[in-house]
């Protein structure tokens, strides 16, 4: 795909990584000159110095021909307005803008602005909403290191790693459906000191396995149980900064849950104290000892670290840490740092970035892919596809998942059909407009999955 980006920030640059390591073809605009330069040494693409709303821009970043705009840059305004230039002037398919105030896309507002006749933006992206959303999933699923909706939550993807005791410790895979005969899943993936493993039933299972695995949604308790990572729920939460996913993070839990934010601006403090109910606010640093010891860390269930410091965010969940809380959630925006910290003393290391590429990758993938969400920092990913055809069009309707000839590394892991999630074993059949969850374990393989699940041109 010929793909514009507006913005070479966090995301923008993330999202050009990403997406010319697929063999897009990508150009980023921005107005900072040295930012796009030192951009154009890392990766292949071209870029464009100007203001990314300007048409003689746009045009010079091959807006003319391009399947794609994604205009992320700090400026909601700016983002909507190259939206709509490229609407307007080029007649660009796909447009996507970051747009992070609430007044915008509010139920309120968002159908009335945003359509062809107004601002033509078809898709947003809040990557403050999508990092809040994916820590409440991890605090609604103790012990979990990932967790991923599915078909609408009716299935999850979840990430553990295996704890000493569990009762399938050392056991052959193909246990985990005797344990459970009520309770089906499905393995898609181990990962063992970073090296890939496939499933399959005479796998052992050992300690500190990264374990991915799939089930309906009302089932993943009891298979986590099996891996030994059930942990009791979480009560208590301490977050470090105040700021947009602080916020939102509190206010999404504070019905629920103990909460308290360590907010290091004074204003700020004032400014969230009046809109949260039942939240504790605290004014000063979640890197100091004392404060941290007076809010009883120690009998903390989660210590959240959400400032928009990557050193203070680590060396306030290593202080944490040490001092004794349950569990250390840490966001971290340099992706060097995420992949040295998570699984010492931080349990898990968050990345905006990362979390953010998975809701574009969906629109990238080519078929009726409904999600796609890059999964171990990007190493490897889970999409789900609408299944299209017939037996004679598609190389997949009507056959068994052990006829499938799917690219190793490619695992179907569950269909979901009428509401109903369907564990994907050997003799399972694929029918039309199944949704099928897929995981691959190297994303370079996803063009091939692609091209798998396909419908010929005989099905027109």
């Amino acid at each position: 795909m010929k793909i514009v980006i507006v913005g070479a920030g966090k995301v923008g640059t993330t999202l050009a990584q990403h997406l010319s390591a697929e063999s897009n073809d990508i150009s980023v605009i921005d107005w900072n000159e040295k930012k796009l330069l030192d951009l154009q040494k890392r990766i292949d693409i071209r870029v464009v110095c100007g203001m990314g709303s300007h048409p003689d821009i746009l045009i010079k970043a091959g807006i003319e021909d391009a399947d794609m705009m994604v205009a992320v840059t700090q400026s909601d305004e700016l983002n909507i307005v190259a939206c709509q230039v490229a609407h307007s002037l080029f007649r660009t398919e796909t447009k996507i803008a970051r747009v992070r105030s609430a007044s915008y896309t509010s139920k309120k507002y968002r159908s009335r602005l945003f359509h062809d006749d107004n601002f033509p933006v078809d898709f947003f992206i809040s990557p403050e909403k999508v990092v809040t959303d994916y820590i409440c999933r991890l605090i609604a699923r103790p012990g979990a290191l990932q967790v991923v909706d599915y078909a609408h939550g009716l299935a999850q993807l979840v990430a553990v790693k295996v704890a000493q005791g569990g009762p399938l410790l050392g056991k052959e895979l193909k246990i985990l459906g005797e344990h459970m005969p009520k309770a089906d899943a499905r393995v898609a993936a181990i990962f063992r000191k970073d090296r890939s493993i496939i499933p399959e039933g005479n796998t052992l299972i050992e300690e500190d396995d990264e374990v991915f695995f799939i089930a309906a949604k009302k089932n993943i308790r009891k298979v986590m149980e099996e891996l030994g990572r059930l942990d009791n729920p979480y009560r208590r939460i301490i977050i470090a900064g105040g700021g947009n996913i602080g916020f939102q993070v509190a206010k999404s839990l504070e019905e629920d849950l103990s909460v308290k934010i360590i907010e290091y601006s004074e204003e700020r403090c004032e400014f969230i104290s009046e809109r949260l109910n039942n939240t504790i606010v605290l004014h000063g640093s979640a890197a100091d000892q004392e404060i941290l010891l007076q809010e009883n860390i120690d009998k903390t269930d989660v210590f959240l670290a959400l400032t928009n410091d990557d050193e203070v965010n680590i060396m306030s969940s290593l202080l944490a840490k040490r001092l004794g809380v349950r569990s250390v959630m840490t966001l971290i925006n340099n992706p060097v740092y995420a992949n040295l910290i998570q699984g010492g003393e931080i349990d898990i290391a968050i990345s905006p970035q990362q979390a953010t590429t998975s809701t574009l990758l969906a629109h990238v993938r080519k078929g009726d892919t409904v999600s796609a969400n890059s999964l171990r920092r990007g190493a490897a990913e889970a999409m789900e596809i609408v299944i299209h055809g017939d037996y004679r069009s598609s190389k997949v309707v009507g056959r068994t998942i052990s006829e499938i000839k799917s690219p190793k590394g490619v695992t179907v892991a569950a269909l979901v059909r009428d509401g109903e999630v369907i564990i994907a074993h050997h003799d399972t059949v694929i029918k039309s407009d199944d949704h099928a969850i897929i995981f691959v374990v190297d994303k370079e393989k996803t063009r091939e999955v692609e091209r798998l699940f396909s419908v010929g041109l005989n099905f027109f």
